[in-house]
């Protein structure tokens, strides 16, 4: 990891013992992130209020932004839990980009989920962002178009359930009409649709019909 690492690595013992796991011994790096992950994952559990999760995660991820990087850029392809809670951590924490390159590193290399999770990668990643862009836009501000886009385009190969396939078509959607992209935003919402009959977008259809233009008919 080079000095990089050995910086943070510093950075992380001069911080509060409590705080960020105490010292780490001067092991490999690799067993090294994997106490900090188990000590921050005891603090997460210590805490109810999934707002102060969230903003616990955003203090802690930098502190793993050096072994990701190194990941990402080394390409290795190898099994890693703390690259993947990380992934999770990142949406939690609203650094839904930062999430997608984890997330399209780890399809490309078929990584699974940490722990028991009986979810796909793909199912997961799908669902997460999905979920997120939902609150974004329960609390009127929409996630971006780009990073929904990005979401579908990384999943669309993968397996999961017709619903949450469906979720990200419809947020999809939404963000394609905010941003007056009417007619792809109408396929996206058929989609959405089509996957799953409840998925709640039957009146944003039949709105969005109206403000296509009406095909010509053969002279």
């Amino acid at each position: 990891m080079g000095n990089r690492w050995q910086q943070k690595r510093l950075q992380v013992q001069a911080r509060n013992v409590s705080e960020y796991g105490g010292v780490l011994p001067d092991d490999h790096p690799r067993l090294q992130m994997q106490m900090m992950l188990r000590q921050h994952q005891r603090d997460l559990k210590r805490l109810q209020s999934f707002e102060r999760k969230a903003q616990y995660k955003q203090k802690i991820l930098p502190l793993y932004v050096p072994w990701v990087d190194e990941v990402l850029k080394g390409q290795s392809g190898v099994q890693d839990d703390v690259l993947m809670f990380v992934m999770l951590w990142r949406i939690d924490a609203g650094d839904y980009a930062g999430a997608l390159d984890i997330a399209e590193y780890a399809l490309k290399h078929r990584l699974n989920m940490p722990g028991q999770q009986s979810r796909t990668t793909g199912c997961a990643v799908a669902e997460e962002i999905a979920d997120a862009a939902s609150h974004c836009y329960a609390k009127k501000k929409p996630m971006a178009l780009p990073l929904l886009a990005r979401t579908l385009n990384l999943t669309l190969p993968e397996d999961m359930p017709d619903k949450v396939r469906a979720k990200l078509y419809k947020y999809l959607g939404f963000s394609q009409r905010a941003h007056h992209q009417h007619q792809q935003a109408y396929h996206s919402l058929t989609r959405a649709l089509a996957l799953d009959k409840n998925a709640g977008v039957k009146t944003d259809i039949k709105q969005l019909a109206k403000s296509l233009p009406t095909p010509k008919g053969d002279d």
